[in-house]
């Protein structure tokens, strides 16, 4: 009897220590990334905290010093889409766009990195608006759009009958 007391208690204990583990791991990772316009409004509760944060480089904002593999750019809230229902709209005179400073050093800048570019950042969130990036990734185009016909190609198809 004493042997299978301890055989359970001993399988209870694994069983506990593989839902921590999980449990610790779904937390986590629960949330993928943030945008920018998100940590905007809660700079307080995240500063210092290790984050993902979505947003587009800003044009003319990018710093690339290959000899130190230091990239420093400008992220922000990339504009709403309009084929997905808003639930407030701000026109762009109300309010100054949101702006993050990412600075990462020691990794070489993603290949498809260019000014107007989602970009996905991991790094921890400091003082004056800036993130100082462990990881820079590009994200690619979500959407595929068809290239157009050319207006040749149309004017050559035999017109219809009468």
């Amino acid at each position: 009897m004493r042997k299978k007391l301890r055989f359970v208690i001993g399988v209870a204990l694994m069983v506990a220590a593989v839902g921590y583990l999980i449990f610790t791991a779904v937390r986590n990772t629960a949330e993928y990334y943030l945008t920018v316009s998100e940590v905007d409004s809660r700079k307080a509760e995240l500063s210092g905290q290790m984050l993902r944060v979505a947003g587009r480089v800003a044009a003319g904002s990018i710093s690339w010093d290959s000899s130190t593999l230091t990239l420093a750019f400008a992220m922000t809230q990339p504009p709403a889409d309009p084929n997905q229902p808003e639930v407030k709209q701000v026109a762009a005179t109300d309010a100054a766009p949101v702006a993050f400073r990412v600075i990462a050093r020691g990794q070489p800048k993603p290949d498809m990195f260019a000014p107007g570019r989602d970009v996905i950042v991991e790094g921890r969130l400091g003082p004056n608006d800036t993130i100082e990036a462990r990881q820079v990734l590009t994200s690619c185009p979500s959407k595929y759009v068809p290239k157009q016909p050319q207006q040749d190609a149309l004017s050559h198809q035999a017109a219809p009958a009468q």
